[in-house]
């Protein structure tokens, strides 16, 4: 799933009821208040087995000062600076107003393609005169739908669906490798694409915040099929100060959703810092495999045991997915640039390994002969037995007769009992407690 739709529109037109009902889920919060959705909210869509993101971009932060016209503008420049196609919002009930003749003038000038949505059409039958005000906009033909009934909602999808690459440009992509390039700002991600790319598809330069969007570029050699998705660096909270960072944050965890390996780069000359830790939470969290990149590497003094102690250093700052290998590369320089790709298809193929249930009984067999799973007044827990319910990141369902004796630090003894023996290099993995016989999580 690598497309984004965004929809956009002056506040109150009914963009969350849309996107809403196009999602199926009530992701968006819906009110009658002009300018309820303050953060952009985004979803997966599905039509005609054909998926891609949705965004509602919603009213931007509406502070006193700010007419509805300026917000709009922004709204509308973030939509065409993300998405690959647009969804202009109207209302037949309020008709053609000035900011949506402003807006549409924005969206035509930026040579993406836009389907114009005519919402509150709630009637069925003819469509009453006013609909075709709409054409004034010069937009092509308007859509008419009833976000809140759903009428009018195929027409659109099948109208987004014209701006979409075919299925089999789809299962091309299925097949490759996508790899998320992530890190604050500056530390070389759009070097190393450009790197493995070798030619300058991405603007680089040394102010921070010079990627503004996540784009996409296949790659092939002779390690197979990769689709490297650059994003704009993940900034301090603090630092995200202007709506476009603030959508620079939303778009990485969007890159970080669709990848399956994360290369996680820091910058060698200024090493861990607390956001590397946070850009690394992200991937972790989502249960993706994740290389930790230590670019730059040309530009540091080094002795013979320089990489070894930097090496420490690193596996006691990431403690927490200390099953991340760690690369030192230089992207300027091409350096390790070979050894990156071997390690992207390895923590791959580990992020998706699937473990028999039998071998993984004969290591918990194993595992609570060596250490006696732990005892609370009196109480002994007992694990019946284990299985592997899912893959990307592998996830292990553990059936105990009580869910409370089974500590974290036992799941973790068990995990490391399982990775002992299987390897799963480079990927996160889950544990699932149920109890057998109240059949409780």
């Amino acid at each position: 799933m690598n497309n984004v739709v965004a929809i956009v529109g002056r506040p109150n037109v009914g963009k969350s009821t849309l996107f809403n009902k196009l999602v199926g889920a009530r992701l968006s919060i819906v009110d009658d208040t002009p300018g309820v959705t303050r953060d952009r909210i985004y979803g997966d869509c599905e039509w005609l087995d054909r998926h891609f993101m949705l965004i509602d971009t919603g009213g931007i932060e509406p502070y006193s000062d700010d007419i509805i016209l300026k917000q709009m503008r922004r709204q509308a420049q973030l939509a065409i600076d993300s998405a690959d196609v647009i969804i202009l919002v109207t209302d037949l009930r309020s008709g053609v107003v000035a900011t949506d003749t402003e807006v549409a003038a924005m969206l035509q000038k930026s040579g993406k393609p836009v389907i114009l949505c005519v919402n509150k059409c709630d009637t069925v039958g003819e469509l009453p005169a006013d609909f075709y005000e709409f054409y004034n906009l010069g937009l092509g033909d308007p859509i008419a739908v009833s976000s809140v009934h759903g009428h009018g909602t195929g027409d659109l999808l099948d109208e987004v669906l014209k701006y979409l690459p075919g299925k089999e440009e789809e299962e091309e992509m299925e097949e490759a490798i996508k790899v998320a390039v992530i890190g604050k700002p500056n530390v070389g991600k759009s070097s190393l694409v450009n790197a493995v790319l070798g030619e300058d598809r991405i603007i680089v330069s040394n102010i921070a915040g010079t990627t503004r969007d996540a784009t996409d570029s296949i790659v092939e050699n002779e390690h197979g099929k990769f689709v490297f998705i650059d994003t704009a660096g993940l900034r301090r909270k603090s630092k995200v100060y202007d709506q476009i960072e603030k959508y620079s944050v939303i778009r990485a965890k969007m890159a970080v959703e669709r990848a399956t390996v994360c290369v996680i780069m820091i910058d060698a000359q200024e090493g861990f810092t607390e956001q590397d830790s946070k850009v690394a939470g992200i991937a972790h969290e989502m249960g993706k495999g994740c290389i930790i990149a230590v670019n730059k590497w040309d530009a540091v003094e080094k002795d013979g045991k320089t990489m070894d102690s930097y090496r420490k250093k690193l596996m006691k700052d990431f403690s927490f997915m200390s099953y991340a290998p760690i690369i030192f590369i230089s992207a300027k320089e091409k350096i390790r640039l070979d050894r990156l790709f071997e390690l992207i298809k390895f923590v791959d193929t580990q992020n998706a390994m699937r473990i028999s249930t039998g071998k993984l009984n004969d290591v918990l067999a194993d595992a609570t002969a060596r250490v006696q799973p732990p005892t609370d007044k009196g109480k002994r827990l007992k694990i019946y037995y284990m299985t592997q319910a899912s893959t990307r990141p592998p996830t292990f369902v553990c059936f105990v007769n009580n869910a409370e004796l089974f500590h974290y630090s036992y799941q973790r003894y068990l995990d490391n009992q399982i990775r002992e023996i299987f390897g799963l290099e480079g990927t996160p993995t889950k544990m699932i407690i149920r109890e057998r016989e109240s059949g409780k999580k």
